[in-house]
């Protein structure tokens, strides 16, 4: 079942990232992107919207975007696989691999943050 939390933020500012769209839109074919979260968490509703919304600019296909539900205790698909304890939690998989992982919460957005990881992991994309 689709997060609720994913649906995109109406009034994300997609030119304020540019640079992060381009990331997406260049690798969104190639790309699964997995989400670990919870309606009922104050984090995933404060900052999955906006991912959402940086997918849906970028174009980032449905199919190529995995929700995973969880409930309060954390626990749901993928949880022992994936080895996760916190939410949201986003793992960014290229070729069956790992390339890219967003836990909680960083200094920056999870859209950013995945970005600049999967240009590390798959290189730079020209954005000009």
């Amino acid at each position: 079942m689709p997060l609720e939390t994913m649906e995109p933020n109406p009034v994300w500012v997609q030119d304020a990232y540019a640079e992060t769209v381009a990331v997406f839109e260049a690798y969104g074919d190639d790309i699964t992107v997995r989400v670990w979260g919870g309606d009922w968490c104050k984090d995933c509703r404060s900052q999955l919207p906006d991912f959402g919304a940086a997918l849906d600019a970028a174009d980032v296909p449905d199919e190529n975007v995995v929700h995973y539900e969880l409930d309060e205790d954390k626990q749901g698909p993928g949880v022992d696989e994936y080895d996760i304890e916190l939410i949201p939690t986003v793992v960014v998989e290229y070729d069956g691999e790992e390339i890219a992982r967003f836990v909680e919460e960083e200094s920056v957005p999870i859209a950013v943050y995945l970005a600049d990881h999967i240009e590390e992991a798959l290189g730079d994309v020209d954005t000009q």
